[in-house]
């Protein structure tokens, strides 16, 4: 079985997810428009190779019915190879990476959505022995909660990758995944969409682990992780879950040496900062995810999400000398003064370094984009 786990290491994936909503690689959402580079054009070369895949593909068990209909509007997108040679390596402190992912925006629209479908999560959890934060938290890293499910056609994006060929045998196999999701009548040409590497709905299914773990919970006949109903994604994500190894009797683990902390290995993952003390329930998140940030953030989002604290243990200056809270000085002020930091998380991305290269060249500094004890003085 092709997990997500290894979609995510082939991938070289961050461990913030794309649809997720981060800095580093963006998936569009539902409602905003494709950017042009995400759009199929003609490619004598794909064309050749998509015939080339037709008896395969039949060879495979899909129809010609299917293969006509999925390939009608689907073609060469040349932003997906792009993206695929070209993907950042993003390296998060786990004190950013939870600025991030427990963000107070991200907690509360986290709790609200709680709320909206809490008859549906508990369900779940009686179901599948996941508890509804968990899966909830999933679905918050993954799409902001179902706002950026991604907009690409996963026939184009899945046969363009393996036709340029990097990692062709792989997206083959998606490709394949994908078609049979389409002969089954789970959904149609049009509503196959997801992320740029083909990951899918509101949790991120890749095609074959949809076909091995996707459930229809909702008892319609289909398994529909697409529609603006969330219930069979968060189904197939609480069931991925529990094949991968979730026990309903312990918890993820949580902040070493905290009340309520389960007995397990304590890793620490940034220097100098907090502990944490994690189960087998740890590692099955990590099945979804092959990233400790990304697991600590799952579960310490899902705390949040049931009313817990955040952590509790202090981190260290950066690589620079400053605390998060005086990076956080440092790009309110640079807001204030009209320099757009994207936000004033403490978390120094893209747009804060482009706002601090505009305002050092500005003031006659020295153009580094790095912020700095001198900086944050001089705002």
């Amino acid at each position: 079985m092709t997990t997500r786990r290894t979609f995510l290491t082939l991938s070289g994936a961050a461990a913030l997810t794309a649809c997720g909503g981060v800095p580093t690689t963006s998936t569009p959402s539902r409602s905003s428009a494709v950017p042009s580079d995400l759009r199929p054009i003609p490619n004598a070369g794909y064309d050749a190779w998509v015939r080339a895949f037709r008896p395969r593909a039949s060879s495979a068990g899909i129809s010609d019915a299917t293969l006509n209909a999925a390939f009608r509007t689907a073609g060469f997108i040349p932003g997906v190879v792009t993206r695929d040679r070209s993907q950042p390596e993003t390296k998060y402190s786990l004190e950013d990476y939870l600025s991030i992912a427990a963000s107070d925006e991200r907690i509360a629209k986290g709790r609200a959505a709680l709320a909206r479908h809490r008859g549906t999560l508990n369900a779940l959890e009686n179901r599948y022995g996941v508890p509804a934060e968990i899966t909830c938290a999933i679905w918050g890293l993954e799409s902001q909660y179902g706002e950026r499910r991604g907009d690409i056609n996963v026939i184009s994006s899945t046969s363009t990758l393996a036709f340029d060929g990097r990692r062709g045998a792989f997206f083959e196999k998606q490709l394949i995944a994908a078609l049979r999701i389409l002969q089954s009548g789970d959904t149609t040409p049009n509503n196959l969409v997801g992320s740029w590497a083909g990951a899918m709905g509101h949790t991120q299914f890749i095609p074959t682990s949809y076909q091995s773990l996707a459930v229809d919970f909702n008892g319609d006949g289909r398994r529909d992780i697409w529609s603006d109903d969330p219930t069979d994604a968060l189904a197939s994500t609480a069931n991925y879950l529990r094949r991968n190894g979730w026990s309903a009797s312990t918890k993820w683990g949580g902040e070493t040496g905290q009340p309520g902390t389960p007995s397990g290995s304590i890793i620490t993952p940034q220097a100098g900062g907090p502990s944490f003390t994690v189960t087998s329930n740890f590692r099955a998140i990590k099945s979804y995810n092959n990233s400790d940030l990304y697991a600590i953030g799952i579960g310490h989002l899902a705390d949040r999400l049931a009313g817990g604290g955040p952590i509790r243990g202090s981190f260290p200056p950066d690589r620079y000398g400053l605390t998060k809270a005086q990076r956080i000085t440092l790009q309110e002020k640079l807001t204030a003064r009209g320099y757009d930091t994207g936000g004033t998380s403490g978390v120094i991305g893209p747009k804060s370094r482009a706002a601090i290269s505009a305002y050092q060249q500005a003031s006659g500094m020295s153009v580094t984009g790095d912020p700095s004890a001198e900086l944050l003085a001089r705002l």
